[in-house]
C-alpha cells in the first residue's frame, strides 16, 4: 500500500484526460529540462547544433562531454559512441568553434592521446542535467561525475579496484602549459587555444586539486611521455595515477579557471569553498530552479513543457560572463581587445545577428538585471576595442552581416534599463553606423555607398548587399529611436529615420520582392528568388523580403495593400521547397533543413524569416499569425536530441518558442509592442523581476482550440493585436477565450494593428 502511495503521489502534478496527460504544476521545472536537445546534429544537417552545457546560468565556464576530437566544433554529437574527455568550453556555436579549452579524462592504463583514452558508453548510462552531468566509461569500469559553480565546478570519479586509475589532463594543441605539483595534489596550467579575434598573450589559466595523492604523476607532450614535472610546448598534458584499492573507491577533484592568471583561477577555485559534491550540486539545482522559475506554466502536456523548459535552458547561457571578481572582492576581467586586466563587467560568445530578435528582448523583459550588466559591459568593448561586437568570441569574429548592436542597445534603454552610460554607448552606435570597421563585420561594411547611395550595391564586392540593405535600415531605426528618447538634435533624428527608409530602395515591384540593385541604380539580373545568398545572407529573397521589423505598414503598402501582402505571406507556405544553392556550390544545411521540413518556402530554422509569422497581424488576419506558429511549436520543436529544425543559435531559435509559448513576439524591438500569437499553455505566469506578475490565462486552450476568440486585460476587454511592454510590467492578468475555429473579426480594425513607422505621428 505504502509503494501505491509513492506513486500515487510522485503523479499528482500530472492530470489525465481523454486527450492525454498535463502536467498541472510546475514545482522544480529544471527537471523538466534536457541539455541533450538538438544535440543529433552534423555538417549537413543541423537539429539544433547544441551540447549538452553542464554550467550555471550566464557561466564563465561550461562542462561538457567530448566525444569529437580535440579542435573539432561538433564537440558532442548524440549519434558518437566513445567519450575522449570532459572538457571545459566556451563555445557558441560549432561555426565559431571554442577558446580557452582543456580536458579532463579518467583511464584505466597510462593512456594519454585522445584516440587511445576515448571510452565506449551509452546514453542509457548517462544522466545529463542542467547542474549535473554523469556518464559510465565502460571500458574502464568508471563513472564521472560533473556539478559546476560559475567559474569552477567538482569533478567525482568512481573507480574499479585497480593500481592503474589515472586521470589525463590535456591543456590542447596550440601552445599549452603543464605542472605537476605531487606535495599539493595538484595540477596547473594553461591553454592557448581558440579560434581567432583574441591578442598574442590570450591564455585559459586552470588549476584542478584533487583529494587524494598521486601514486605516479608524468607530463607529456603529443604522444611522448615524460618524466617532467613541468612542461610547456604546443600541445602538453599531465597524466596522474591513484589508488583503488576496491571497486566503488572514490576520487574527487575541484576545478578553475582564469583569463588572467593561475593566482585568479586558485581565487575563483574559492566559489566552491569547503563544498562538498552534493553541497555544489544542490547549490547549482537551486540556481536553476530560481532562474527558470522565473516563468512558470500549468496545463500543457508534458511534452510541451519539457520543451519550454529545455527552451529556456538555452536562453540562459549566452553571452556568457567573461568577468572575474579578484581577491578584493573588485570586477575585473581580461580584455579580449587589448590584452590587459581591466575593471568592470565583459561578456563574450553571441552573435547579435541571431540575438538581437528574440533573445534580448526576452532578457529585457524577463531577465533585466543581467543585461545590464551586458550593457556595460558593451561600454567596455567600445572603450578597450574602440567599437561595439557584433559577434563576440571572445573578440571581434567577423562573422554574419548588419550593424545589430544598435538594435541591442536601444531595446535594453527603451525598455528601462538604467544604471550604465548610455551616452558612451550612443556615441558608439554613431561611429559604428558611419564608418566601416577594422573587419567587414564590425562597424558596416559598405558604409560609403549606403550612406550615399541608400543601398550597399550589388556589383561593388561586397557579398549579401541586400540583406546588408535592409539591417541597417532596421539599426538606423533602432538608432533613431534612442537619439529621441536621449533629446538628440532634431537633424540627427531626421537622418537616421530617413535612412530607415532605405529598404524601400531595394523593392523590386514586379516581383513584390527585394532585390540586389546595382551601383547605376537598375535592379541585378537574371533574378532568382529562390537563389540562397549571393545578395542575401543564408537565405533568399523570399526570407529577407519581410525583414522590415520597423515599417511592416511601408512593406505592405509596396507589396499592394492587405490582400497583395496576405497573399505574398501564404504563398510561402504555398510554394514548393525550391532552391537555388549555386551560390554556395553545395546543399547548405540551412537549405536542407528548409527542404525537409514540409512548410514551403519557411525557412524557420534560420533566423531571418522567423518573425514572419506573426506580420498577418499587421493585415488584419491575426488567425492566420495564430495557426502557423501554433504548426511551427508542433511541428519543429520537441525536447529530443533531434529537437531543433536548425542551428540553435546563442538562445534566439528558443527565444523564438519561449515567446510564442507565452503568446506574444518582439517584432519590432526598440518598441514597447509585442505582437499576439496564440499561447501554448492554459496559464503561464511572468514572475517580473520588480514583484509583479503577469499572468497569460487561456483554461479552454488544447490542440485543437489553438485560435483567440476574444481577449480581456485586467478586466477589460482588450482587441489589439499587440500588448505592450509597459501593461506587462505593471502586471496583470491577460485573459484569452480560445476555440477551435478563426474569430475572423476580431483584430481587423486599423487600430488593432502593430506599430509601423509609416504610421508613426511622432516621426520627424
Amino acid at each position: 500500500m505504502l509503494k501505491f502511495q509513492l506513486v500515487f503521489s510522485a503523479l499528482t502534478v500530472l492530470a489525465l484526460s481523454s486527450k492525454g496527460q498535463f502536467v498541472d504544476k510546475v514545482t522544480d521545472p529544471v527537471d523538466y529540462v534536457n541539455p541533450l536537445m538538438g544535440t543529433q546534429s552534423t555538417i549537413e544537417l543541423s537539429n539544433g547544433n547544441t551540447y549538452p552545457a553542464v554550467a550555471l546560468p550566464w557561466g564563465m565556464n561550461f562542462w561538457t562531454p567530448q566525444t569529437g576530437k580535440n579542435g573539432d566544433g561538433w564537440q558532442y554529437t548524440y549519434t558518437v559512441d566513445k567519450i575522449r574527455g570532459f572538457k571545459q568550453t566556451h563555445q557558441p556555436s560549432p561555426w565559431m568553434n571554442d577558446y580557452g579549452e582543456f580536458s579532463i579524462m579518467p583511464v584505466k592504463g597510462m593512456k594519454f592521446t585522445e584516440e587511445s583514452r576515448a571510452s565506449w558508453y551509452s546514453h542509457k548510462a548517462e544522466v545529463a542535467k542542467p547542474y549535473y552531468y554523469s556518464v559510465y566509461l565502460a571500458d574502464y569500469d568508471m563513472t564521472t561525475e560533473i556539478t559546476p559553480t560559475e567559474r569552477a565546478a567538482r569533478f567525482r570519479i568512481t573507480l574499479p579496484k585497480t593500481d592503474s586509475a589515472f586521470v589525463v589532463v590535456d591543456a590542447y594543441h596550440r601552445g599549452s602549459y603543464i605542472k605537476v605539483i605531487p606535495s599539493e595534489n595538484k595540477i596547473v596550467g594553461w591553454s592557448t587555444k581558440n579560434s581567432g579575434g583574441v591578442p598574442a598573450n590570450f591564455k585559459n589559466y586552470f588549476v584542478i586539486v584533487f583529494d587524494k595523492p598521486f601514486t605516479s604523476s608524468h607530463t607529456w607532450k603529443d604522444s611522448e611521455l615524460t618524466d617532467s614535472t613541468e612542461l610547456t610546448n604546443k600541445h602538453v598534458g599531465a597524466i596522474v595515477g591513484f589508488a583503488s584499492a576496491a571497486r566503488g573507491t572514490q576520487v574527487q577533484a575541484r576545478v578553475a579557471s582564469s583569463f588572467i592568471s593561475i593566482e585568479q583561477a586558485e581565487q575563483n577555485l574559492k566559489e566552491i569553498g569547503a563544498d562538498n559534491f552534493e553541497t555544489v550540486e544542490a547549490k547549482g539545482r537551486s540556481v536553476w530552479n530560481k532562474t527558470l522559475s522565473r516563468v512558470s506554466v500549468e496545463g500543457g502536456t508534458i511534452d510541451q513543457v519539457r520543451t519550454f523548459y529545455s527552451s529556456l535552458y538555452r536562453m540562459l547561457f549566452f553571452p556568457l560572463k567573461l568577468y572575474e571578481k579578484d581577491a578584493a572582492g573588485r570586477i575585473v576581467h581580461y580584455s579580449p581587445y587589448n590584452g590587459k586586466v581591466e575593471s568592470g563587467y565583459m561578456f563574450a560568445g553571441t552573435g547579435f545577428w541571431d540575438t538581437f530578435r528574440a533573445l534580448y528582448p526576452f532578457l529585457n523583459l524577463v531577465y533585466p538585471s543581467i543585461n545590464k550588466e551586458m550593457q556595460e559591459g558593451l561600454v567596455n568593448d567600445y572603450k578597450e576595442g574602440g567599437w561595439l561586437p557584433e559577434w563576440s568570441s571572445p573578440g571581434y569574429r567577423s562573422v554574419m552581416i548588419g550593424n545589430n548592436s544598435a538594435s541591442i542597445v536601444a531595446d535594453a534603454y527603451l525598455k528601462g534599463l538604467r544604471g550604465y552610460d548610455i551616452n558612451v554607448l550612443y556615441e558608439a552606435l554613431l561611429k559604428d553606423a558611419n564608418n566601416s570597421g577594422p573587419i567587414p563585420a564590425v562597424g558596416r561594411q559598405g558604409v560609403e555607398y549606403y550612406n550615399s547611395l541608400g543601398y550597399v550595391p550589388y556589383d561593388v564586392k561586397i557579398n549579401e548587399n541586400a540583406a546588408m540593405t535592409l539591417e541597417y535600415a532596421f539599426d538606423d531605426f533602432s538608432i533613431y529611436k534612442l537619439g529621441k528618447a536621449l533629446g538628440r538634435p532634431a537633424e540627427e533624428l531626421k537622418l537616421y529615420a530617413k535612412r530607415s527608409q532605405n529598404y524601400k530602395n531595394l523593392f523590386d515591384p514586379e516581383h513584390k520582392l527585394m532585390r540586389g540593385k546595382k551601383k547605376d541604380g537598375t535592379f541585378a539580373s537574371p533574378f532568382n528568388p529562390f537563389k540562397w545568398g549571393d545578395a542575401f545572407t543564408e537565405g533568399n529573397s523570399w526570407h529577407y523580403s519581410w525583414s522590415v521589423f520597423h515599417d511592416i505598414q511601408g512593406l505592405m503598402d509596396l507589396m499592394g495593400g492587405k490582400a497583395s501582402f496576405v497573399q505574398m505571406l501564404d504563398s510561402v507556405f504555398i510554394m514548393p521547397p525550391t532552391f537555388d544553392d549555386s551560390y554556395y556550390g553545395q546543399v547548405i544545411h540551412e537549405i536542407r533543413e528548409m527542404q525537409i521540413a514540409g512548410m514551403g518556402q519557411y525557412a524557420h530554422g534560420n533566423q531571418p524569416i522567423q518573425h514572419m509569422l506573426y506580420l498577418y497581424n499587421y493585415a488584419g488576419e491575426p488567425w492566420k499569425t495564430q495557426y502557423w506558429v501554433r504548426e511551427a511549436m508542433r511541428k519543429l520543436y520537441k525536447a529530443t536530441p533531434d529537437g531543433y529544425c536548425g542551428d540553435e543559435d546563442n538562445g534566439q531559435t528558443s527565444a523564438w518558442y519561449v515567446f510564442s509559448a507565452l503568446g506574444f513576439y518582439p517584432v519590432t524591438p526598440g518598441t514597447d509592442q509585442y505582437v499576439l500569437g496564440t499561447p501554448l499553455f492554459k496559464k503561464a505566469t511572468i514572475h517580473l523581476e520588480n514583484g509583479k506578475d503577469f499572468v497569460i490565462s487561456a483554461p479552454a486552450n488544447s490542440a485543437s482550440n489553438l485560435y483567440v476568440q476574444g481577449a480581456m486585460l485586467n478586466g477589460q476587454a482588450y482587441g489589439k493585436n499587440w500588448i505592450s511592454h509597459t501593461a506587462i510590467q505593471k502586471g496583470g492578468t491577460f485573459s484569452l477565450s480560445m476555440g477551435a475555429t478563426p474569430n475572423k473579426t476580431k483584430g481587423t480594425a486599423a487600430t488593432d494593428v502593430p506599430y509601423s513607422f509609416s504610421t508613426d505621428k511622432d516621426k520627424p
